[in-house]
Order: C-alpha cells, then structure tokens, then sequence
C-alpha cells in the first residue's frame, strides 16, 4: 500500500520573487520616495543573479513606482502631490456613495457596518506593525465600499490599493497613529448610530488628514466642509 507523497508548491521564477520583494518594499515604506535601488543589492538579499532583478525593475518601472537609471539603478518616483490629491479624492467619492448606499437601505445597514467597523482592528491599531498597520487601514475602508453591495464601486475601489498602501506609508502613519485610529472609530460610530451625514463629515476629515500628512494641500474638494 502506498502512501500519499505531499504534494509541494513549485517556487515561483525568479524574476515575479523579485518584483514581489521590491514592490512589497515600496507598498510598506521600506523602500522610501527618491532612494536609488541597486540590481546588485536586491540580487543579493534574494540570492538570485542580476537578470530577474533588472525585469522586475522594468515591470516597476512601467507601473510608475521606479525610474531606472542605467548603470546607476533604480529611483523610488516620489508620490506627487497630483497623485496623492487625485487617489483621496477618488477614495471620498467611492466611500461617500457606500454611505449614501447604506442610508438608503435604512437604519439597520448603517448600524450592522458600524458595530463590525468599531471592532475593527483599525481603531485599536497601536499593536500593529507600519506595514500591518498599513493594511489595516485599507481594509478598514474597503469593507465599508464592500457593504454597500455594488460589486462595482467594489472592484474601483480595489484597484486603487496599490497607491493607497503606498500614500499611506509615504504619510509616516507611525507618529500619526493615535490619530488615525480614533478618526476610524469616529467614522465607526457615526455609521453605528445612523448618523449618514457626520459619518461623511469624519470620513472627510480623516481622508483631509491623510493628504495633508504629505505636505499637501487637500484642495476645494477635499477642504469643502464648512467645519474644517
């Protein structure tokens, strides 16, 4: 009788080992805005040739998170105050509407997402790592987009995870902790008390915040409550 052999999960090429390290690196703040990346170093930390390292280079490359330098390597493109602005004020729209989406509903929806978001990691984050931290604060936002039931909405919102993660950690969301995590169970609570109106008002305010973490001016859209 034989016995069943594991079956074991082949590493991937090189080359994707690579484009997942760096770009892990530039997501979580590991890799900061204007540092130059050398092939030689990435090559090294994963033990692996110069080769999959100047691929994943390229493919950054053409994603806009490196600008390579031949014989020199790789730059970290700084996070623009256009792109930064241009990301928060998509992530207002599309959570706005989930919150619109969820008054619409009734009273009920705003209550069910609201006590699940005030036990979310998210507004008690002081345990987490920069990078978990970073996450979190994603999925925070994503579940409140999530729990309107437009797969739409859903899947923008999803696509602009990448940028998100990565204005995040360029806000040095450490030292701003505190503060984000009690903005998050602002939002909570608003929406757990059915309040529509203040849970758009905070959830303005926290997305303000983040953009001005950055040195940038949050712009007419951003800025447009009377109380800020």
């Amino acid at each position: 009788m034989s016995s069943a052999t594991p079956e074991t999960t082949p590493e991937p090429p090189a080359a994707d080992r690579a484009y997942n390290h760096v770009k892990a690196g530039l997501l979580d703040g590991t890799f900061p805005d204007g540092e130059l990346l050398s092939e030689g170093d990435v090559a090294g930390a994963l033990r692996m040739s110069r080769t999959p390292v100047r691929e994943a280079f390229l493919r950054l490359q053409s994603e806009g998170f490196l600008k390579l330098y031949p014989k020199r390597g790789a730059l970290v493109v700084p996070v623009t105050a256009t792109e930064a602005r241009a990301v928060v004020e998509a992530r207002l729209a599309l959570e706005s509407f989930a919150i619109d989406k969820l008054a619409i509903d009734g009273p009920e929806a705003m209550t069910a997402i609201g006590e699940q978001l005030v036990a979310h990691p998210a507004c008690d984050a002081g345990e987490l790592s920069d990078a978990e931290m970073h996450e979190t604060d994603r999925a925070f936002h994503a579940a409140l987009v999530a729990a309107a039931g437009n797969p739409v909405v859903t899947d923008l919102y999803n696509a602009l995870r990448d940028r998100q993660l990565r204005i995040t950690a360029t806000a040095r969301t450490h030292t701003a902790r505190p503060r984000i995590s009690h903005q998050h169970t602002q939002v909570a609570e608003a929406l757990r008390d059915a309040d529509p109106d203040l849970a758009k008002q905070r959830l303005r305010e926290h997305l303000l915040g983040t953009v001005r973490a950055l040195g940038v001016d949050g712009g007419p859209y951003l800025a447009a409550s009377s109380d800020l």
